[in-house]
């Protein structure tokens, strides 16, 4: 089946890493451009293969080069509906080829190539013809396959134009439901191989943190495939309607799981947040010294409020694993109207990149859009608190509200020069992904996903 392909084929080499050491070249990514887009179309030449630009061989050895990939597909059984899930596939089968690294989707992804797999003849047109191979094993009802791959940057400037419009009118359908209008949501296992623990729940109001599927992909990808990567999940109970917690979803996560994942919470970065995989667009992440949330997505190159990047905050919490105050999240969720709905929407929200800010603007609320500051308002906590001061963010009156009630007694009887309060030993009083502390000797010391104890807490009336 591989014959002409100079390296091994086989899902056993999915997870593969090509550290920078044994890179050859890399392609899309954060420094340069790229794009992936599935198209259902009519005349497909079966077959045809193509590189647009410079050839691995023509490339120089550490650079970073634009990249895109076209799949063009026709049969008689393929639906428009079926794109995103035919195109979120390019992910894993990229990854069967040895020596070829593929992550995240869209035009999000990041590729490179391996020195070894250079050396052994291996060229883009190779991938090409691996992709239309084991597409069409994959899915059986396609009958005809076409695969461009463009590295001419204009070439993938003009793609990238075309992807993310089609990109949008997929997002906009799915806008039209919401979580209450179905009886059923589903589940998504591709990012297993990289996070053995993760299950992606998607919901008409919570697309995939891939961004790339959306609930109507998700119906037509476990119609055409059953035993899927893909599945259905039934709602069961309504546990919490505003955390988006469903008696039915916590087993099946459990399940998929393996046990690690028994509860979670879907619009919620508190208690059990989902799960985060490693493709996802953005994480949402808790700023306990002002008590709101802030949101960075993986173009942001700088530094969060948090004093690190995107990069070492996604390291935190991908994986599978559920973090307190962290969860990863597509572009799409910040435009439904459940967006972290159980901590206060975007009233909860207290930074931004500009970029994102600025792509959000229908569907921020006007009332506090401009209370939200960005990378070039504030970069630091101090800096922060004197914007949403000066600019009346609702966040305020929350952390006036909580300091009254510390302050203020509940009944005459209890007020005294000191308060003391007992509670039970070694009870949990704070907990906090990260949290900055000063210290004598110009010394900063941060506590990463601290959890606070007490014996007794004393409150005192100033």
């Amino acid at each position: 089946m591989f014959e002409d392909i100079p390296v091994d084929v086989s899902p056993m080499y999915e997870g593969e890493r090509i550290r920078s050491a044994n890179m050859f070249v890399e392609l899309a990514g954060p420094k340069s451009s790229g794009a992936e887009l599935v198209q259902v179309a009519e005349d497909v030449e079966d077959g045809a293969l193509e590189v647009v630009g410079p050839e691995l061989s023509e490339m120089t050895e550490g650079e970073i080069y634009p990249f895109g990939i076209s799949v063009k597909i026709q049969g008689e059984k393929l639906e428009k509906e079926l794109e995103g899930v035919i195109e979120r596939r390019i992910h894993e089968l990229c990854n069967y080829v040895k020596g070829f690294m593929h992550l995240n989707q869209r035009d999000q992804i990041w590729c490179r190539v391996s020195k070894e797999a250079l050396e052994a003849g291996f060229n883009l047109e190779h991938l090409a013809n691996a992709l239309s191979i084991l597409l069409k094993e994959e899915f059986p009802i396609i009958e005809k396959i076409s695969v461009s791959i463009f590295t001419e940057e204009s070439e993938v400037e003009s793609f990238l134009e075309t992807a993310r419009a089609t990109y949008e009118v997929r997002d906009a359908r799915a806008r039209e439901l919401s979580d209450e209008d179905v009886d059923v949501f589903y589940g998504c296992v591709m990012c297993q191989s990289f996070a053995p623990s993760h299950v992606c729940i998607v919901t008409p109001d919570r697309t995939a943190l891939c961004g790339a599927i959306n609930w109507f992909d998700c119906r037509a990808a476990a119609k055409m495939d059953p035993d899927g990567p893909i599945f259905e999940v039934t709602k069961g109970e309504v546990l919490d309607n505003i955390k988006g917690e469903y008696s039915d979803v916590n087993v099946m996560i459990s399940e998929k799981s393996q046990g690690v994942t028994d509860r979670v919470y879907l619009h919620s970065v508190f208690e059990y947040p989902h799960t985060s995989c490693g493709c996802f667009e953005a994480v949402a992440f808790y700023i306990p010294e002002l008590d709101g949330i802030g949101i960075v997505d993986r173009d942001f190159r700088g530094e969060t409020p948090l004093g690190i990047p995107f990069s070492a905050m996604a390291g935190q919490c991908s994986g599978g694993k559920q973090v307190e105050g962290f969860t990863g999240l597509s572009m799409e969720y910040m435009r439904s109207p459940k967006f972290l709905q159980a901590d206060g929407g975007y009233e909860r929200i207290i930074w931004l990149p500009k970029e994102i800010k600025d792509s959000l603007v229908e569907f921020i609320p006007e009332e506090v859009i401009g209370k939200i500051p960005t990378e070039e308002d504030a970069g630091s906590i101090k800096e922060i608190r004197k914007f949403l001061r000066e600019n009346e963010h609702p966040i305020m009156d929350r952390l006036k509200q909580a300091k009254e009630e510390v302050e203020e007694p509940e009944t005459a009887e209890e007020v005294s020069e000191e308060a003391e309060m007992t509670v039970a030993p070694m009870t949990q009083v704070a907990y906090a992904p990260e949290l900055s502390m000063p210290a004598g000797g110009g010394v900063r010391i941060i506590l990463k996903n601290a959890k606070v104890y007490a014996e007794k807490v004393i409150i005192k009336r100033k």
